[in-house]
């Protein structure tokens, strides 16, 4: 894989701030790399530092107080139950933990006399290695820092090409007004600094970071670590908390000491590999550009798309460093990727950095499966699983119901409950039935009947919650009440606005997603008929799609008037994306109304956070729209997205990142339906180009190239041995790896196949 332009992000000047330095990550270990000539800065994290312990926020007056404010909300009496909702259905206390930044590490260089010259810094996507070079006095410097998932360490290397040039100190810090709780030294080589997060029932952490010189001296004085006159110095970092091990010291140590007894470039050709094991699998090409992108620095590149200009590679670009983005900050065995993935510099960060779950959590994880990256998936499973044991505690508590629930938050400690006191999202049951659907993607993606067993089980008990939940609405539905439409407001003829609901929209698009999951898992593992009969009946009673005055889609299950006609959250069309429910070939109606809905948003300012416009691009895309899935991916780098390509909510929030990798990949390949379409949403700017390891539902691993606009040749990899389904409204021929062509049959506009696992299908058009 060599594609330089499309994988390198590069800059001719350090990070003027946090927006411009570069990330990197092994899932549980990131930081934040500046590429500072006279002292770098690498900011970094570890993704169990949380502020405080795990706490039972149910609401004990929830219970006690449900039938009322049903009751309140069935009778149109708003003003009493927003005020009876605040305070017996928010959490006690109101707020779930917070995400902490872990510190810095700062090295100071002493440089010769002289003036500085020929200065870059990079990310190279390919081996996730952040470097940076320059001249100084006469002499080339060389810095390249990496967090090695196999050694779970963050290694700095860094060279100079003159003997014994290389003479600095480093130490750690912590946010100003943070100070540390303990700074030390281990030996004469390794410095180390020791927190709380939160007093008694918080965790504790420590950092310690190791100086491995070549050449010169080091030594540790106060808590600097210091090294004179090296030829080249490996500085290994190690950071662990109290919510693995119970020394987290200790942990360093052996982390430092494991890593330490490895030559550097073992330890980068160990992480290199592991990498590209997942990065490798999917590589994206637009076309050529009509100039070299890879001439100039990628916040120029950005400058230039918002003046007007265009940069094709600068797509392929971003998608790339989504792909990047979920690998270093979600593997198997770290927490998942929360509301910046690993990277946070703040001890009070926005929207306190949690795991948000009425899109943002969510959204991180689009990408995993269609991008080839289902083991980044595993960290959200594993939570979903320690939310499902406190979500047990919180149905039975405050609603009185079986199964499990959670709300529109969570964090480490995999809390349910309800979280703030903000009427427009707080009161919202829908979080981990969302969730488990993650599951049901991850088996439709990898049929695996053995990951199915231990999936439905959960799916199953998201459901179990809503059979007790969901009681009868005046006009006869089983509705969700207490609800919200996250995370808009309504507003009624005599003036007032409200958030509180019952059966809106998106609640009931939900239901019939992971009822009808539930009813397929449970025919496919041969169980459970009796509740098939039970869920398809519950199904029969939500409240149906409506298309509202505007010939919009309806949000809520009255046509109200939408306070916010621009707001950020398009919740009601999760049908469309995420979901299954509404599509062009399915329910056109549905879909026309769909298209207005976004097209009213729009007009009214909607889209104005980096990921709503990322949610847009896919809603575009399953409408088998290029040109607006296009224009807002473009709308996406030119208005929400930051010098080093973090997505921008304002501030950074990295679901965008995310979302538009996603949303890219469902422009090139949709597989959501009944069959795989291939190329769906094209736009004529990416006019030749192609595409390799993208995957499909049903265990398929798609190669797509194309020239003008058309597709010129595709290979199906059959990972699973399941029939081959593919939209084709033209001639398409179909062949087997020796180039025999096969009979398909023609099922309305679906050729299906056979296939045998592990064979490979060519794809041409006539």
């Amino acid at each position: 894989m060599s594609l330089t332009a499309e994988t390198t992000l590069w800059y001719d000047q350090p990070a003027l701030n946090w927006n411009e330095a570069l990330p990197i990550g092994n899932g549980r270990l990131g930081g934040m790399v500046f590429g500072c000539v006279e002292e770098e800065q690498i900011q970094f994290n570890e993704d169990s530092i949380w502020y405080g312990g795990p706490r039972d926020r149910n609401n004990p007056d929830a219970l006690a107080n449900l039938s009322l404010i049903r009751e309140l909300l069935f009778e149109g009496r708003l003003i009493e139950a927003h005020r009876l909702s605040e305070a017996a259905f928010s959490g006690t206390p109101r707020s779930q933990r917070h995400y902490l930044t872990a510190g810095d590490f700062f090295i100071h260089f002493d440089h010769p006399e002289g003036e500085l010259a020929n200065y870059r810094r990079e990310l190279d996507l390919e081996k996730a290695v952040a470097i940076t070079t320059y001249e100084y006095g006469g002499i080339t410097y060389r810095r390249e820092v990496f967090c090695s998932y196999p050694d779970q360490v963050m290694i700095i290397r860094l060279e100079a090409d003159r003997p014994g040039a290389l003479s600095l100190t480093s130490r750690f810090e912590r946010k100003k007004g943070k100070h540390m709780d303990e700074s030390h030294r281990h030996g004469t080589d390794t410095i180390v600094m020791t927190n709380d997060c939160g007093g008694r029932e918080g965790l504790v952490y420590s950092a310690a970071a190791k100086a491995i010189p070549v050449g010169g001296t080091v030594r540790v004085v106060g808590e600097h670590l210091i090294i004179d006159q090296a030829d080249e110095v490996v500085i290994l970092l190690a950071v662990a908390s109290t919510f693995r091990f119970k020394d987290p010291k200790k942990q360093c140590y052996e982390l430092l000491n494991q890593a330490a007894v490895k030559e550097f470039n073992l330890l980068k050709e160990t992480h290199i590999q592991d990498y590209q094991h997942l990065f490798n699998r999917v590589q994206l090409n637009l076309g050529k550009p009509s100039e070299s992108p890879s001439v100039e620095p990628v916040n120029k590149r950005l400058e230039k798309l918002q003046s007007g200009g265009e940069d094709t590679g600068l797509y392929a670009l971003h998608f790339h460093f989504g792909r990047y983005l979920l690998i270093s900050s979600s593997r198997p065995g770290s927490l998942p990727a929360n509301l910046q993935g690993i990277w946070n510099d703040s001890m009070s960060p926005p929207w306190d950095s949690k795991f948000t779950i009425n899109i943002n959590t969510q959204m991180n994880y689009w990408p995993a499966e269609s991008c080839n990256l289902a083991e980044c998936h595993l960290p959200l499973f594993e939570l979903i699983e320690r939310m499902r044991a406190n979500g047990r505690v919180t149905a039975e508590k405050m609603y009185g119901c079986r199964g499990f629930v959670a709300h529109h938050n969570t964090d480490i400690w995999a809390d349910t409950a309800p979280q703030d006191i903000y009427p427009p999202a707080t009161q919202w049951v829908m979080g981990g039935a969302w969730l488990t659907l993650h599951l049901w993607e991850h088996y439709k993606y990898n049929p695996d009947p053995a990951f199915l067993e231990q999936a439905y089980e959960t799916m199953k008990e998201a459901t179990l919650f809503f059979q007790d939940f969901l009681i009868e609405s005046p006009e006869g539905y089983l509705v969700t009440n207490p609800s919200v439409s996250p995370e808009n407001r309504y507003g009624l003829p005599s003036g007032e606005s409200g958030t509180l609901c019952y059966g809106p929209s998106m609640d009931n698009q939900i239901l019939t997603e992971l009822l009808n999951a539930c009813i397929e898992a449970s025919r496919l593992l041969s169980t459970d008929e009796s509740l098939r009969k039970e869920w398809a009946k519950i199904i029969s009673r939500l409240p149906d799609m409506k298309v509202g005055q505007y010939g919009q889609l309806q949000e809520w299950l009255v046509d109200y008037e939408e306070k916010d006609p621009g707001h950020r959250h398009i919740s009601h069309l999760f049908a469309l994306h995420p979901g299954t429910t509404i599509s062009p070939d399915y329910t056109p109606d549905l879909a026309d109304a769909a298209r207005i809905t976004l097209h009213r948003r729009l007009k009214n300012g909607g889209g104005h956070t980096g990921w709503s416009r990322a949610w847009i691009i896919n809603f575009w895309a399953r409408l088998l729209d290029g040109e607006q899935a296009y224009y807002h991916t473009r709308e996406l780098l030119k208005k929400s997205t930051l010098p080093n390509l973090f997505d921008n909510h304002p501030p950074f929030q990295i679901d965008g990142n995310f979302g538009a990798a996603a949303g890219i990949a469902e422009m090139l390949l949709q597989s959501h339906l009944d069959g795989i379409r291939i190329l769906p949403a094209l736009p004529q700017a990416w006019k030749q180009g192609s595409v390799t390891g993208l995957r499909a539902r049903g265990g398929f691993t798609i190669d797509i190239e194309w020239e003008e606009h058309k597709l010129t040749n595709g290979v199906i990899t059959s990972d699973r041995g399941e029939k081959l389904r593919i939209y084709s409204d033209s001639l398409i021929r179909i062949a087997s790896a020796d180039g025999s062509e096969l009979s398909a049959e023609r099922v309305g506009n679906l050729l299906e196949l056979p296939t045998v696992k592990g064979d490979k299908y060519i794809i041409t058009a006539y």
